[in-house]
């Protein structure tokens, strides 16, 4: 059953249509002005993969070349495509965890940087 998208000439929408028979006419008209001045699109096609083919592309070494373990960045940014990787919905909240982890890791550093090399140093035993 194949999903046909248009985008609407008059309103400049997209419209979205499950054809149940392709045998069967199908005249589409715009799901937000009913006009009949559509063009068809391109569509995206999704291929479904199984959790290890994921979980192996995952761990491909050269998709892992940008991953710096030192930089909150990269790690956010790797995290945010496992999730989406994953193929499941881990909504927003997801990310915004990612986003205010990224930040308080750049506002610890930058706290670790104004104070290094400035003050006495004390050993573990406090002398």
């Amino acid at each position: 059953m194949p999903i046909y998208e248009f985008r609407c000439q008059d309103c400049g929408r997209k419209s979205s249509f499950l054809v149940l028979s392709i045998s069967s006419p199908f005249e589409p008209r715009c799901q937000h002005c009913g006009s009949s001045n559509l063009t068809r699109l391109v569509s995206r096609v999704g291929i479904l993969k199984s959790e290890e083919s994921r979980l192996g592309s995952l761990a491909d070494p050269t998709k892992l070349g940008d991953l710096d373990e030192n930089d909150p960045k990269s790690l956010a940014r790797w995290m945010k495509k496992f999730g989406r990787e994953m193929g499941e919905e881990l909504g927003s909240d997801f990310e915004e965890e990612i986003d205010r982890a990224v930040e308080e890791a750049e506002k610890s550093k930058e706290g670790n940087e104004e104070g290094s090399g400035e003050g006495e140093n004390f050993d573990d035993s406090g002398l």
